[in-house]
């Protein structure tokens, strides 16, 4: 695609089924009544000038512009604010409207640097493009007058700049950050001449400001008031690709804008049905990590791991890693061999490494970052609904009346997400928070929810019962739904396990320290407020009872009947860019593609034909398996792509004394990660910008990935995996990721629709995608469950056994903070370090103050699994005896202090709730400053052209 800017209408597109016919400029034009006419031009070819106007805020009619005539009213309205009409007759070029139009432009320009040639907007500028449109050649006012000329630009931002001289004060900034990001960080300040644009308080610039950094403004911006600072660097692109965003589970689609290999930025895809056209500050501006120094793109092993590094060829490091698997399954069996799948790669790939265990290794030891982070969903979705996945579109939201979120910061880890939450808040529906912790949806700027239930971490199942024993009490289930769409005599019995006094939540406020009184007012609001949808993220799934609270939030959703239409539902927030897709590849021990259990023989003789070899039956080992085994001396080979199981697993010391324990460590991956301290064999992964594939988003939407520029390494990562398959024995010739989804969508009856010309011809399909959904499914359960009738599920509250004590007396919940991405691999490379350098412990004042602690005080962090230190933030946002951290950082390794505890059903670790003591620290723990002493000896590589280590 050759580089276009993205067609802008002008105005937001009107939702109303009745059309209205009108003439323009001698045209006959049909649009949706409400269209304004502007839009209304546009969309039949023709054109307007305009300057305040874009298609993603509401029109503002201040630039004056895109003045019309209409047959029959007086003056020169704003096309931008007049709505259509049936009947009515608009001339947008008369002799009146060009002199009008060139007038108001000598204004703008006559305060605006003459610059064009050498200005990094040039021929990319909407100013530029609307002056020559309106035929201005010369500006009789002069420029020796007072100007705005020669201001000081503000370069505090790390990505982008602004331009006080370049800025014609249009407003679309300040709009882009009400309207579509919500943050209202942008003003216009002063009056009259004297008005300009602010990013907060007077002594504020954009990095200190409020702002985000989501982009909105840049993209808004008609000037190169604002721009961002690569373009400035490398110039105006030269083509286009579209893409999908590798961070987060929304899915974000995006315009990798080039000019040869050289990326020169990233801009949202208006077109992307998960984001719209917006984005966060990570898919927007986080992606130098692909050229950074540190990416390793030549192959490299080693004999041990107390040995440097030896850069070799791809055939020498594939041949080194084969005959180390087979030498190792001669002598203990296939099950001393496994691998681990990654959230982060496509479908594609994420399948041929299940498939390369299964198949190739013989074994059914293969994991995922998925079941760590979400495994309850699918344990909890499947029995209670049928299927494990969400049940909405993100546009459900849209028609959202009442919000839960529980266990989930969507405005930190799913930011465009989160973003239109807010704006449904702005608009009048209600929120309700279930959280540890007071988030950003609690309060913030214009919005509030009606209910913040901090409830003691652990407790989310005794909450979730105590807010059903008041909806069934007090008559505000739904029988209707329950009786046609649920199992009666299945319902009768929770209700009366539910009803029970003590799941009251009098009763059951000494436990989750919610006051009973919130908890009543949260369920009636939920049972009686119009379309309630329950959105929840990993502080749901990451606890002993993780599995069990999935299924209390199904029930809640089942007996207030918010299942099977739009602006309800149950929907899972997955934290990485691909956590459905590799649950829906088959990347569990136990089961295969589209969560088909290995014990069926069916299915499992499907795969057996398609892949002309026999499948083990027996389900495999888990990634805490593996490595008990690793110790225990009976598991000894591990092929790990794209996930960094050292510093995002629990219980930092157990994974390394497993990684430790074990022969073969082959790691897949942009960088020598942690788990590669422990590696024998490094294999140079690609970026998402080098491959071609699918992602499948948290809405179970399945996305192009579309090659922006060639692999640095030489090869895609299905490419690399396929040649491993090679090496020990399968026979396989795929030449392209197409293929791949071919034999998937032939092995899964979910994706049995999806065609890779479907997929990249932008159909954006939701699974499934069947004879019976052929063009996709955006809402789960409309007319029945996928199970037939719904499941209600007793779900008795079980203490966790992480107890706090004398020893460990306050409770450690982790999360995620916006400008950082999972173990920060790709955002600690980016000029995101700006925003969040450190992990922090947050802390409450009263207990800081009872250790002595102050803002930016060490403190150490210890549990009875491990020790860090950290610098403290003092704050509110927790309660008293709770602590918070994130785990961005491998200098902090927040893991090492979490547990070995994990949900009773899945495995899922039980990150969420760990007893820790907090004291003052004089700086980094005994155990860091060997592990960064580890670290540096594990780092040293022997380039091609060395001498041999001694």
């Amino acid at each position: 695609m050759t580089y276009e800017r993205q067609k802008d209408f002008g105005t937001p597109q009107s939702g109303s089924e009745k059309q209205v016919t009108l003439t323009i400029d001698g045209r006959e034009v049909s649009v949706p009544e409400g269209t304004s006419v502007m839009r209304a031009a546009r969309e039949s070819g023709g054109d307007i000038p305009s300057l305040c106007a874009t298609d993603n805020v509401k029109a503002f009619g201040s630039c004056r512009m895109c003045l019309v005539e209409i047959e029959g009213r007086r003056g020169t309205p704003a096309s931008c604010t007049t709505p259509a009409e049936q009947g009515m007759v608009v001339s947008t070029q008369t002799p009146r409207l060009e002199k009008l139009r060139r007038g108001v432009m000598e204004l703008y320009i006559s305060d605006h640097p003459l610059d064009c040639l050498t200005c990094s907007a040039n021929n990319d500028c909407e100013l530029q493009d609307t002056a020559a449109e309106v035929g201005l050649r010369d500006v009789r006012y002069g420029y020796e007058g007072a100007n705005h000329l020669g201001t000081q630009p503000d370069l505090s931002n790390p990505y982008f700049l602004f331009a006080p001289d370049k800025c014609i004060v249009c407003s679309r900034c300040v709009r882009a950050c009400d309207e579509v990001q919500g943050t209202l960080a942008l003003t216009v300040d002063g009056r009259g001449f004297a008005s300009a644009i602010s990013a907060g308080q007077p002594s504020d610039d954009f990095l200190s400001s409020e702002c985000v950094s989501c982009g909105a403004c840049v993209q808004a911006c008609p000037t190169s008031a604002l721009m961002e600072k690569s373009v400035k660097e490398h110039g105006k692109p030269e083509r286009s690709v579209v893409t999908t965003c590798a961070y987060c589970g929304v899915g974000c689609a995006f315009r990798a804008e080039m000019k040869g290999e050289q990326l020169v930025r990233m801009v949202p895809w208006k077109d992307g049905k998960a984001n719209h056209g917006h984005s966060c500050v990570k898919g927007r501006f986080a992606w130098g990590y692909a050229n950074h120094k540190d990416r390793i793109t030549t192959p490299m092993v080693r004999e041990s791991i107390d040995q440097p590094w030896r850069e070799v060829s791809w055939e020498e490091a594939i041949n080194f890693a084969a005959d180390r698997i087979n030498a190792i399954k001669a002598e203990l069996g296939p099950r001393a061999l496994g691998g681990i799948t990654s959230s982060r790669c496509t479908n594609e790939e994420t399948f041929l490494v299940q498939k390369l265990v299964r198949a190739g290794f013989g074994t059914n030891n293969v994991d995922t970052c998925a079941r760590v982070c979400h495994s309850p969903t699918g344990y909890g979705l499947s029995t209670t609904f049928g299927t494990s996945a969400g049940t909405q579109d993100f546009d459900s939201a849209d028609e959202t009346d009442v919000f839960i979120v529980i266990g989930a910061n969507p405005t930190d880890a799913h930011p465009v997400f989160g973003s239109r939450i807010k704006r449904r808040l702005r608009q009048g529906a209600k929120m309700i928070v279930i959280d540890p912790r007071r988030i950003d949806l609690v309060r913030s700027p214009h919005i509030e929810a009606a209910h913040h239930l901090p409830l003691q971490p652990g407790t989310n199942v005794a909450v979730l019962t105590s807010i059903a024993h008041v909806i069934v009490t007090e008559g505000l289930a739904d029988e209707e739904f329950i009786r046609e769409r649920c199992d009666w005599d299945e319902y009768q019995d929770w209700a009366r396990f539910v009803s029970d006094e003590k799941h009251s939540p009098e009763f059951l406020e000494g436990v989750t320290r919610v006051p009973a009184q919130t908890v009543r007012e949260a369920a009636r609001l939920f049972a009686t407020g119009g379309n309630g949808a329950i959105y929840y993220g990993l502080g749901v799934t990451e606890h002993s009872q993780g599995s069990s609270t999935v299924m209390a939030i199904a029930n809640l959703a089942m007996v207030t009947g918010n299942i099977g239409r739009r602006g309800v539902g149950v929907n899972p927030l997955r934290g990485q860019n691909n956590v459905q897709g590799a649950c829906d590849m088959g990347s569990f021990p136990h089961e295969l593609s589209g969560y088909r259990h290995l014990s069926d023989g069916a299915t499992r003789a499907l795969f057996e034909e398609d892949w002309g070899v026999a499948l083990d039956p027996e389900p495999g080992l888990r990634i805490p398996n593996m490595l008990d085994a690793a110790v225990d001396g009976s598991f000894k080979a591990i092929y790990i792509q794209g996930e960094d199981i050292l510093q995002s697993d629990p219980d930092t010391h157990h994974v390394a004394a497993g990684l430790a324990a074990m022969d073969c460590v082959i790691v897949h991956d942009l960088f020598l990660n942690e788990t590669a301290n422990y590696a024998h064999v490094f294999l140079p992964g690609s970026t998402f910008l080098e491959k071609a594939g699918t992602f499948t988003n948290a809405e179970r939407r399945i996305q192009p990935v579309r090659k922006v520029m060639e692999p640095a390494n030489g090869y895609q990562d299905w490419e690399v995996t396929q040649m491993l398959a090679n090496a020990v024995g399968c026979n396989w010739n795929y030449t392209h990721a197409s293929q791949v989804l071919e034999e998937i969508a032939r092995l899964t009856p979910t994706f049995a629709g999806v065609t890779w010309e479907r997929v990249i011809n932008g159909e954006q399909l939701q699974w499934p995608v069947n004879d019976k959904a052929p063009d996709g499914s955006p809402i789960m359960h409309v007319d029945g469950f996928v199970r037939g009738k719904g499941k209600f599920v007793v779900t008795e509250y079980v203490p966790t056994d992480e107890r706090t004590g004398p020893r460990f007396p306050l409770l450690l919940t982790t999360g995620r903070i916006l400008s950082q991405y999972n173990v920060g691999a790709q955002t600690r490379r980016t000029g995101n370090n700006a925003w969040h350098k450190e992990d922090v412990l947050e802390i409450h004042p009263t207990d800081a103050e009872n250790r002595g602690l102050a803002t930016g005080d060490f403190a150490r962090l210890a549990s009875r699994a491990g020790e860090t230190t950290l610098r403290v933030l003092v704050t509110d946002r927790v309660a008293p005896g709770v602590v918070y951290t994130t785990f961005h950082h491998p200098d902090t390794q927040a893991n090492v202090v979490t547990t070995d505890n994990s949900d009773w059903a899945t495995n899922c670790p039980e990150y969420k709730v760990t007893a820790v003591q907090v004291t003052p620290s004089n700086g980094p723990s005994e155990w860091q400053e060997e592990y960064a002493d580890l670290t540096a000896m594990a780092r040293r590589i022997q380039t091609s052209d060395m001498e041999p280590a001694e």
